[in-house]
Protein backbone atom coordinates (compact mmCIF):
# COMPACT_ATOMS: atom_id res chain seq x y z
CA UNK A 1 0.00 0.00 0.00
CA UNK A 2 1.30 2.98 -0.98
CA UNK A 3 1.58 5.41 1.77
CA UNK A 4 -0.44 8.84 1.67
CA UNK A 5 1.28 12.09 1.50
CA UNK A 6 1.25 14.17 5.23
CA UNK A 7 -1.06 16.70 3.79
CA UNK A 8 -3.85 14.24 2.52
CA UNK A 9 -3.74 12.38 5.82
CA UNK A 10 -3.90 15.61 8.03
CA UNK A 11 -6.94 16.70 6.07
CA UNK A 12 -8.37 13.61 6.32
CA UNK A 13 -7.69 13.43 9.97
CA UNK A 14 -9.32 16.78 10.49
CA UNK A 15 -12.20 15.96 8.24
CA UNK A 16 -13.00 12.72 10.55
CA UNK A 17 -13.66 15.64 13.63
CA UNK A 18 -16.39 17.46 14.67
CA UNK A 19 -17.36 20.53 17.13
CA UNK A 20 -19.95 19.31 19.59
CA UNK A 21 -20.97 16.17 17.59
CA UNK A 22 -22.30 18.77 14.53
CA UNK A 23 -19.55 21.10 13.35
CA UNK A 24 -16.87 19.46 10.99
CA UNK A 25 -13.98 21.00 12.22
CA UNK A 26 -12.17 21.35 9.17
CA UNK A 27 -15.19 23.27 8.13
CA UNK A 28 -14.03 25.15 10.87
CA UNK A 29 -10.08 26.13 10.53
CA UNK A 30 -10.93 27.13 6.70
CA UNK A 31 -13.54 29.49 8.27
CA UNK A 32 -11.26 30.96 10.88
CA UNK A 33 -8.96 31.68 8.59
CA UNK A 34 -11.05 33.40 6.81
CA UNK A 35 -12.30 35.42 9.23
CA UNK A 36 -8.84 36.37 9.78
CA UNK A 37 -8.05 37.83 6.61
CA UNK A 38 -11.27 40.02 7.01
CA UNK A 39 -9.94 41.13 9.56
CA UNK A 40 -6.88 42.47 8.73
CA UNK A 41 -8.46 43.85 5.60
CA UNK A 42 -10.79 45.76 8.16
CA UNK A 43 -8.66 47.25 9.85
CA UNK A 44 -6.64 48.55 6.82
CA UNK A 45 -9.03 48.91 4.70
CA UNK A 46 -9.07 52.70 4.26
CA UNK A 47 -5.41 52.95 3.19
CA UNK A 48 -5.43 49.95 1.13
CA UNK A 49 -8.40 51.36 -1.02
CA UNK A 50 -6.49 54.89 -1.18
CA UNK A 51 -3.57 53.15 -2.51
CA UNK A 52 -5.21 50.01 -5.14
CA UNK A 53 -9.02 50.46 -5.16
CA UNK A 54 -9.44 48.11 -7.94
CA UNK A 55 -6.92 45.45 -6.32
CA UNK A 56 -8.45 45.67 -2.54
CA UNK A 57 -12.07 45.39 -3.82
CA UNK A 58 -10.78 42.14 -5.95
CA UNK A 59 -8.87 40.73 -2.70
CA UNK A 60 -12.19 41.62 -0.62
CA UNK A 61 -14.46 39.97 -3.09
CA UNK A 62 -12.77 37.38 -3.07
CA UNK A 63 -12.51 36.43 0.69
CA UNK A 64 -16.28 37.20 1.05
CA UNK A 65 -16.76 34.85 -1.43
CA UNK A 66 -14.79 32.50 0.04
CA UNK A 67 -16.52 32.55 2.89
CA UNK A 68 -19.91 31.95 1.73
CA UNK A 69 -18.86 29.15 0.50
CA UNK A 70 -17.18 27.90 2.83
CA UNK A 71 -20.94 28.45 5.17
CA UNK A 72 -22.50 26.60 2.16
CA UNK A 73 -20.11 23.59 2.38
CA UNK A 74 -20.80 23.91 6.09
CA UNK A 75 -24.36 23.74 6.19
CA UNK A 76 -24.29 20.77 3.64
CA UNK A 77 -22.00 18.61 5.93
CA UNK A 78 -24.40 19.53 9.04
CA UNK A 79 -27.71 18.69 7.12
CA UNK A 80 -25.80 15.41 5.88
CA UNK A 81 -24.77 14.81 9.43
CA UNK A 82 -27.89 14.63 10.78
CA UNK A 83 -29.41 12.87 7.95
CA UNK A 84 -26.97 10.18 9.03
CA UNK A 85 -28.21 10.17 12.78
CA UNK A 86 -31.76 10.33 11.62
CA UNK A 87 -30.79 7.02 9.57
CA UNK A 88 -29.21 5.16 12.24
CA UNK A 89 -31.59 6.43 15.21
CA UNK A 90 -27.95 6.78 16.75
CA UNK A 91 -24.41 9.36 16.38
CA UNK A 92 -22.45 7.44 14.39
CA UNK A 93 -18.69 7.91 15.61
CA UNK A 94 -15.72 7.73 13.30
CA UNK A 95 -15.85 3.85 11.83
CA UNK A 96 -13.46 4.33 9.21
CA UNK A 97 -10.46 1.44 8.64
CA UNK A 98 -6.79 3.15 8.69
CA UNK A 99 -5.94 1.51 5.35
CA UNK A 100 -9.23 3.20 4.20
CA UNK A 101 -7.79 6.87 5.19
CA UNK A 102 -4.92 6.24 2.71
CA UNK A 103 -6.68 5.87 -0.85
CA UNK A 104 -5.45 8.26 -3.00
CA UNK A 105 -9.01 8.40 -4.52
CA UNK A 106 -10.25 10.97 -1.35
CA UNK A 107 -12.52 12.85 -1.20
CA UNK A 108 -14.81 11.16 -3.92
CA UNK A 109 -15.13 7.87 -2.38
CA UNK A 110 -14.97 9.52 1.10
CA UNK A 111 -18.42 11.16 1.08
CA UNK A 112 -20.48 8.48 1.47
CA UNK A 113 -18.07 6.97 4.41
CA UNK A 114 -20.35 6.08 7.83
CA UNK A 115 -19.65 8.62 10.14
CA UNK A 116 -17.60 10.78 8.08
CA UNK A 117 -19.13 14.68 6.27
CA UNK A 118 -18.71 15.44 3.15
CA UNK A 119 -15.17 16.16 2.59
CA UNK A 120 -14.03 20.10 2.09
CA UNK A 121 -14.11 21.15 -1.63
CA UNK A 122 -11.36 23.36 -1.83
CA UNK A 123 -11.52 22.97 -5.25
CA UNK A 124 -14.76 24.85 -5.14
CA UNK A 125 -13.44 27.29 -2.87
CA UNK A 126 -11.15 28.37 -5.60
CA UNK A 127 -13.55 28.66 -7.96
CA UNK A 128 -16.01 30.60 -5.90
CA UNK A 129 -13.05 32.93 -4.53
CA UNK A 130 -11.67 33.75 -8.42
CA UNK A 131 -15.12 34.44 -9.08
CA UNK A 132 -15.54 36.88 -7.10
CA UNK A 133 -12.04 38.16 -7.56
CA UNK A 134 -12.68 38.37 -11.36
CA UNK A 135 -15.93 40.57 -10.88
CA UNK A 136 -14.73 42.66 -8.71
CA UNK A 137 -13.49 44.81 -11.51
CA UNK A 138 -16.65 44.86 -13.09
CA UNK A 139 -18.38 45.82 -10.12
CA UNK A 140 -16.12 48.76 -9.51
CA UNK A 141 -16.29 50.22 -12.94
CA UNK A 142 -20.60 49.82 -12.58
CA UNK A 143 -21.08 51.07 -9.36
CA UNK A 144 -18.81 54.35 -10.72
CA UNK A 145 -21.09 54.60 -13.76
CA UNK A 146 -24.36 54.54 -11.11
CA UNK A 147 -22.55 57.22 -9.09
CA UNK A 148 -21.90 59.42 -11.83
CA UNK A 149 -24.98 59.24 -13.58
CA UNK A 150 -27.29 59.30 -10.83
CA UNK A 151 -25.75 61.49 -8.61
CA UNK A 152 -27.23 61.83 -4.78
CA UNK A 153 -27.24 65.17 -3.17
CA UNK A 154 -28.75 66.39 -0.22
CA UNK A 155 -31.78 67.53 -1.92
CA UNK A 156 -32.49 64.87 -4.41
CA UNK A 157 -31.38 61.27 -2.46
CA UNK A 158 -34.82 58.97 -3.02
CA UNK A 159 -35.20 59.30 -6.77
CA UNK A 160 -31.53 58.90 -7.80
CA UNK A 161 -31.35 56.07 -5.44
CA UNK A 162 -34.24 54.27 -6.52
CA UNK A 163 -33.06 54.78 -10.08
CA UNK A 164 -29.68 52.96 -9.32
CA UNK A 165 -31.57 50.16 -7.66
CA UNK A 166 -33.44 49.86 -10.95
CA UNK A 167 -30.62 50.22 -12.98
CA UNK A 168 -28.54 47.41 -11.14
CA UNK A 169 -31.53 45.12 -10.65
CA UNK A 170 -33.15 44.68 -14.13
CA UNK A 171 -29.83 45.01 -15.99
CA UNK A 172 -26.46 44.41 -14.07
CA UNK A 173 -28.18 41.28 -11.78
CA UNK A 174 -29.40 39.44 -14.66
CA UNK A 175 -26.41 39.74 -16.61
CA UNK A 176 -24.30 38.69 -13.28
CA UNK A 177 -26.49 35.94 -12.08
CA UNK A 178 -25.78 34.79 -16.12
CA UNK A 179 -22.04 35.04 -15.69
CA UNK A 180 -21.65 33.42 -12.14
CA UNK A 181 -23.76 29.90 -13.66
CA UNK A 182 -21.50 30.07 -16.99
CA UNK A 183 -18.53 30.57 -14.88
CA UNK A 184 -18.86 28.05 -12.64
CA UNK A 185 -20.30 25.31 -14.71
CA UNK A 186 -17.20 25.81 -17.34
CA UNK A 187 -14.32 26.06 -14.49
CA UNK A 188 -16.29 22.57 -13.19
CA UNK A 189 -15.54 21.14 -16.81
CA UNK A 190 -18.98 21.33 -18.40
CA UNK A 191 -19.51 22.22 -21.71
CA UNK A 192 -22.38 24.06 -23.72
CA UNK A 193 -25.28 21.36 -22.72
CA UNK A 194 -24.10 21.88 -19.08
CA UNK A 195 -23.91 25.55 -19.29
CA UNK A 196 -27.63 25.22 -20.58
CA UNK A 197 -28.96 22.58 -18.64
CA UNK A 198 -27.84 24.87 -15.78
CA UNK A 199 -29.68 27.78 -17.12
CA UNK A 200 -32.61 25.93 -17.59
CA UNK A 201 -33.15 24.25 -13.89
CA UNK A 202 -31.99 26.76 -11.68
CA UNK A 203 -31.70 30.31 -13.05
CA UNK A 204 -34.95 31.60 -13.36
CA UNK A 205 -35.59 30.62 -9.58
CA UNK A 206 -31.97 32.07 -8.96
CA UNK A 207 -33.37 35.37 -10.61
CA UNK A 208 -36.88 35.83 -8.83
CA UNK A 209 -35.06 35.23 -5.30
CA UNK A 210 -32.51 37.75 -6.49
CA UNK A 211 -35.47 40.34 -6.89
CA UNK A 212 -36.57 39.36 -3.50
CA UNK A 213 -33.94 40.06 -1.71
CA UNK A 214 -31.64 42.93 -3.72
CA UNK A 215 -33.64 45.94 -4.23
CA UNK A 216 -33.95 46.97 -0.33
CA UNK A 217 -30.56 46.14 0.21
CA UNK A 218 -29.42 48.27 -2.67
CA UNK A 219 -32.05 50.83 -1.27
CA UNK A 220 -29.57 50.97 2.23
CA UNK A 221 -26.50 50.81 0.03
CA UNK A 222 -27.05 54.01 -2.27
CA UNK A 223 -28.18 55.66 0.35
CA UNK A 224 -26.12 55.25 3.21
CA UNK A 225 -23.12 54.13 2.30
CA UNK A 226 -19.73 56.08 0.77
CA UNK A 227 -18.89 54.93 -2.83
CA UNK A 228 -15.46 52.86 -1.76
CA UNK A 229 -17.98 50.64 0.58
CA UNK A 230 -20.09 49.91 -1.47
CA UNK A 231 -18.83 46.75 -3.00
CA UNK A 232 -17.82 45.15 0.58
CA UNK A 233 -20.95 46.01 2.15
CA UNK A 234 -22.62 44.23 -1.21
CA UNK A 235 -20.18 41.30 -0.53
CA UNK A 236 -21.00 41.33 3.23
CA UNK A 237 -24.80 40.90 2.78
CA UNK A 238 -24.19 38.75 -0.57
CA UNK A 239 -21.76 36.10 1.95
CA UNK A 240 -25.91 35.15 3.11
CA UNK A 241 -26.59 35.29 -1.19
CA UNK A 242 -23.69 33.35 -2.52
CA UNK A 243 -23.97 31.26 -0.17
CA UNK A 244 -27.50 30.26 -1.31
CA UNK A 245 -26.24 30.33 -4.57
CA UNK A 246 -23.30 28.04 -3.92
CA UNK A 247 -26.10 25.20 -2.40
CA UNK A 248 -28.52 26.12 -5.85
CA UNK A 249 -25.44 25.59 -8.04
CA UNK A 250 -24.09 22.39 -6.25
CA UNK A 251 -27.58 21.04 -5.84
CA UNK A 252 -28.39 21.10 -9.32
CA UNK A 253 -25.16 19.63 -9.95
CA UNK A 254 -25.69 16.62 -7.70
Amino acid sequence: MVEAPQGGRLLRTLNSRYIYGRVPLLHCLVFLIEMAFVSLLVRRFNSYYANKPVLTTMITNAVLGGIADTVAQSLTAIKARNSRKLASGKDDFISIEIHELGKKDWPGELVSTKGLPPPFDFERLTRFMAYGFLMAPVQHKWFAFLSSTFPITKTSALVPALKRVAFDQFLFAPIGLACFFTFMTVAEGGGKRAVARKFQDVYVPALKANFMVWPAVQILNFRVMPIQFQIPFVSTIGIAWTAYLSLTNSSEEE
